[in-house]
């Protein structure tokens, strides 16, 4: 295990192409799905959270049941709708980075509207009223609600990707851990450590760590900014 260890951090330290093809993936993929679910996904928080109407309640309940779904049934629901025979084969996305991305952008939906939901929710309604009130139009009323809670979107942000770097099961289903092409650090990681070779999943885990630790330095220094204004 020490040898494994050791030649993991020559892997990391020597710039080992293939690793770093890897980890260029999946940050590709999980940035683009972020990209990808954030827009849709903040305007269903916010109209959850500033809306009335029959059958909100059970509207809330779903989404916040979707945050613990599994992602490996994503995976076999998007498997069976990209398949030749499924309703979406016709696309030809199956076994690619795009079909990860759809994926993904999934996968990080519930949690970042559950986070903007959270967020609006707890605001001061005074902030949207007051604007609207001064002339705002509904869209600008909006924005300066979500500015306000800013440091808990960007929370709900950093935990939705989180959640889809590390993330296997939906990837491997729909991405196939096709060496150059859709393997991502976790894939390669239960590939790696499947076969017995350890060097390559410790590297990737260890930037996997890495990735984790400034992620949370970096919403730590954001918030601590935010509130020192």
């Amino acid at each position: 295990m020490a040898d494994a260890i050791h030649q993991a951090f020559l892997l990391l330290i020597t710039g080992d192409a293939d690793l770093w093809r890897i980890v260029g993936v999946s940050l590709r993929v999980s940035l683009s799905a972020l990209l990808m679910a954030t827009p849709p996904a903040v305007l269903l928080g916010f109209f959850l959270a500033t809306t009335r109407f029959s059958g909100r309640r059970v509207a809330v309940i779903t989404l916040q049941s979707f945050l613990s779904f599994p992602t490996v049934v994503v995976g076999l629901v998007l498997y069976l709708a990209l398949t030749r025979s499924g309703p979406l084969g016709n696309l030809n996305m199956l076994f690619t980075q795009d079909a990860m991305i759809l994926g993904q952008a999934i996968i990080a939906f519930p949690v970042l509207a559950a986070a903007t939901l959270a967020a609006v929710q707890g605001a001061d309604r005074i902030v949207r009223e007051t604007a609207l009130s001064l002339g705002a139009t509904r869209s600008a009323a909006i924005l300066t609600t979500l500015f306000e809670v800013r440091f808990a979107l960007m929370a709900g942000l950093f935990n939705g990707f989180g959640r889809v770097i590390s993330e296997v099961g939906c990837a491997m289903m729909v991405g196939g851990n096709i060496a150059g092409l859709t393997r991502s650090i976790p894939t390669a990681i239960s590939l790696e450590t499947a076969k017995g070779e350890f060097a390559q999943g410790i590297a990737l885990g260890f930037v996997l760590i890495v990735l984790a630790l400034g992620v949370n330095a970096a919403l730590n220094f954001f918030q601590g900014e935010g509130g020192m204004k």
